[in-house]
């Protein structure tokens, strides 16, 4: 049982990261999102909020935070302790519930240097913000802190953490993959080592 998952950004228009709604146990947010009201699309679906994980602080993931915080008095887990967004530190290896779920935390840098991924061994969901995307997609990495080889050992890490039970990848843009979502991981994998 993985409680529900709700991507609050999938009909916005303007330029947003997707923002994934989690209910079950412990009812969180991955992402914040920005450029749209995310706290009216939360209030259709639940009542309050637990905890709100960041796979990372680019702006287009943390610009709706204060908007969320100040309705739900809800903290914000992330990587960097330093980062005015981040209340609570996750670190690389740290399980965090997430839904009906423990979700091991990936420390998977090369997009930037603060990046997490999420992942449940159990069922085999994996958050993975802006590390892959579908069609083996990868983040970028001329961003400041972006690295190239970075991010391809980021990729070879995550493949390895999911490789036995991946069922479902829910990436920070664009759609989430939830047929043989592996295979996006291995060209992800491929398309990072090219060029």
């Amino acid at each position: 049982m993985t409680g529900v998952i709700h991507n609050l950004a999938r009909s916005v228009r303007a330029f947003t990261s997707n923002v994934f709604l989690v209910t079950g146990e412990t009812t969180a947010l991955v992402d914040a999102g920005s450029n749209f009201d995310v706290v009216s699309r939360i209030d259709e679906h639940v009542d309050d909020l637990d905890r709100i994980y960041l796979t990372h602080t680019h702006p287009d993931h943390v610009e709706n935070l204060p908007a969320i915080r100040s309705a739900f008095d809800v903290e914000t887990w992330g990587f960097d302790p330093t980062n005015e967004h981040v209340d609570t530190v996750v670190d690389d290896g740290d399980r965090v519930p997430l839904g009906d779920d423990d979700y091991e935390a990936l420390h998977t840098p090369g997009h930037k240097p603060d990046h997490l991924c999420f992942y449940s061994p159990a069922s085999g969901v994996c958050f993975a913000g802006d590390l892959v995307f579908e069609n083996g997609g990868f983040g970028r990495t001329d961003l400041e802190g972006g690295d190239r080889e970075t991010i391809i050992e980021s990729i070879d890490a995550l493949y390895e953490a999911v490789e036995a039970n991946l069922t479902a990848l829910h990436v920070g843009h664009g759609p989430s993959i939830v047929e043989d979502p592996l295979a996006d991981v291995e060209l992800a994998r491929q398309a990072a080592r090219m060029g």
